[in-house]
């Protein structure tokens, strides 16, 4: 998944003019910004510095290792999508199906766009094997709670098996976001996303 600003506001989450952006902040916006758009092992720890508009000591001060960095980058990208979920399920709270459908739907228009990359979790497992970094339990615990979100939501929908549902809607969004990075080998990003959507609305209901 890649993510989408719910907010309608496009100057929503700017800092005010004249504000002075703390280094803390600044080293992480600019990780975030380069390690998506170029890859974590192909960005140096002077890129970000100065991209941040800093030095290294500083950002040695801020973050013990750029290992720690990627860790509380990925860290952010979870809150976020937090944060997305959380919005999408309060605009229909009593309602699991209509929550499900529009999930699909908001991540579908995250890859519908230019500078997607797909899923921020899934490009740095690739490129972060070691059982040991410090980002491995965050990608993992990312990927287990949005299972378990989405097998919850198939459950209180009343769908049938919704362990194995959840397991196919999953594997299916991971699948659009290797397609999207292979120059839609399977015909374009948005025909796995029918996918989807057929499969929530063909799959069945309990009585």
């Amino acid at each position: 998944m890649s993510s989408v600003n719910l907010a309608s506001d496009e100057n929503a989450g700017k800092p005010a003019p004249n504000v002075k952006i703390p280094p803390r902040d600044r080293i992480l916006a600019a990780a975030s910004e380069l390690f998506y758009t170029h890859g974590i092992r192909a960005v140096s720890v002077d890129a970000i510095a100065e991209a941040a508009d800093t030095n290294k000591m500083t950002l040695y001060r801020h973050f013990a290792s750029k290992d720690v960095l990627v860790a509380e980058y990925l860290r952010g990208v979870a809150q976020e999508y937090t944060s997305q979920w959380n919005a999408v399920a309060a605009a229909h709270e009593g309602n699991p199906e209509a929550h499900l459908k529009a999930w699909i739907d908001h991540v579908a228009a995250a890859h519908n766009t230019e500078d997607d990359r797909g899923c921020p979790f899934a490009n740095a497992a690739v490129e972060l094997p070691e059982k040991d970094h410090p980002a491995r339990a965050v990608i993992e615990s990312v990927k287990q709670t949005h299972r378990e979100k989405l097998a919850e939501l198939c459950r209180r929908a009343r769908y049938r098996d919704p362990e194995n549902m959840a397991d196919a809607i999953v594997l299916l969004f991971e699948g659009a976001c290797i397609d999207r990075q292979c120059a839609n080998a399977c015909g374009s990003t948005s025909r796995v996303f029918d996918m989807i959507r057929s499969l929530v609305a063909n799959h069945a209901k309990l009585d």
